[in-house]
């Protein structure tokens, strides 16, 4: 690729695989674009110092997340897709899980995001991988994809809520919990 610009976009339109043409807002360019924030946003989180725990953790997710995008770039009946989402991504999300909510203290009322600067960005993650699941849901009612998608993004959003409050822990930065329009004490 000589140059990263093409104009070809300059219209509002952007080509998916196959070559069929399509509005940049469409449904499954918004699912996308969700994806690839997402993908940026744990970029950034590993940018932080972590745990080399959770940096492979996150590096595996940004792996499924070029493969998920992958997927909901190629319209059904186009090439076949070289790899799919399946539930062995989905149960290695599922154990990541559990082991890390061994060494968390049991949930007894909601937590504010925030805390260390990398715990506050995996809290942001688990909110815009909630909005790349819900584009992904109105994808999946005009257009058939996989549905180990929605299942991977439910889960992934559960692990960046356990990766917010596992790294926190890890930097010693309290939980915080909303007062429901009472003062803080």
């Amino acid at each position: 690729m000589a140059r990263i610009y093409t104009r070809t976009g300059d219209d509002g339109t952007t080509v998916r695989i196959g070559g069929k043409r399509v509005p940049k807002d469409s449904l499954p360019i918004e699912a996308g674009g969700s994806l690839d924030e997402l993908n940026a946003l744990l970029g950034v989180v590993r940018s932080y110092a972590l745990p080399d725990r959770v940096d492979r953790i996150l590096q595996r997710v940004q792996d499924h997340l070029f493969t998920i995008g992958a997927e909901l770039a190629t319209p059904e009946g186009t090439a076949p897709k070289s790899q799919e989402i399946g539930e062995e991504e989905i149960h290695g999300l599922e154990s990541e899980i559990d082991s890390l909510q061994e060494g968390l203290q049991p949930l007894t009322q909601f937590i504010l995001p925030g805390g260390a600067g990398a715990g506050a960005a995996l809290h942001l993650a688990r909110a815009v991988a909630r909005r790349a699941e819900r584009k992904c849901v109105s994808l999946s009612h005009v257009e058939k994809i996989n549905p180990r998608i929605l299942r991977y993004l439910n889960r992934l959003s559960d692990l960046c809520f356990v990766l917010a409050r596992y790294v926190n822990q890890q930097h010693s930065a309290p939980e915080r919990h909303p007062t429901f329009g009472k003062s803080p004490r």
